[in-house]
């Protein structure tokens, strides 16, 4: 049966390297990511309804599951935004899904970002999540270039278990995952 390799790594590098680090006496102790959960939102969309159409597309090629589109919860007249449009997308990722996807996002779409420096480990909620943005959604190999009328960013969150930020900062690390070094 297939595993993805983050999750054997997990099992085999990750898991023990934390207990190491932080001395934890149970297996169920050691932090793990629940869920990654992708949301773009698109305030061009008010004008033009396929751009959240096209954004739903090219989310579920990305995260390989259906995105679904998100709705304006009420009416803002500055923006000439009423209550119900589409404005957005998103789609949540778990077990093998998300291993694949964080794969992806570590080995191959981060490295292609322009001047790549590491990713800021500013992010952290205090409570063990850590959300970043990614300001071009053409760094995923899964996007045709050809095809995209608009470049939009998004923001990726890690949801974890981790009792704080250190410990979700020491897990995604564990990954391979690329802070930087301040």
């Amino acid at each position: 049966m297939y595993t993805p390799r983050l999750k054997q790594k997990y099992k085999e590098e990750v898991m023990p390297a934390l207990t190491k680090e932080f001395g934890y006496k149970s297996s169920m102790e050691i932090p793990r990511i629940e869920k990654i959960c992708i949301n773009q939102g698109l305030g061009d969309a008010v004008a033009d309804k396929k751009l959240v159409d096209t954004a739903v597309e090219e989310m579920t090629a990305i995260a390989g599951q259906r995105a679904v589109p998100t709705y304006s919860r009420k009416d803002i007249s500055n923006f000439k935004l009423r209550k119900g449009m589409p404005i957005g997308a998103r789609v949540t990722i778990r077990g093998d899904k998300m291993y694949e996807f964080l794969d992806r996002l570590i080995s191959v779409s981060l490295p292609r970002t322009r001047d790549f420096r590491g990713v800021k480990a500013t992010g952290f909620d205090g409570r063990g999540n850590f959300t970043m943005g990614v300001l071009e959604q053409i760094i995923f190999p899964e996007i045709n270039i050809e095809k995209v009328n608009k470049i939009n960013g998004m923001d990726i969150t890690f949801v974890t278990n981790a009792g704080s930020d250190e410990e979700a900062k020491a897990l995604l690390r564990e990954f391979g995952f690329p802070f930087t070094k301040k």
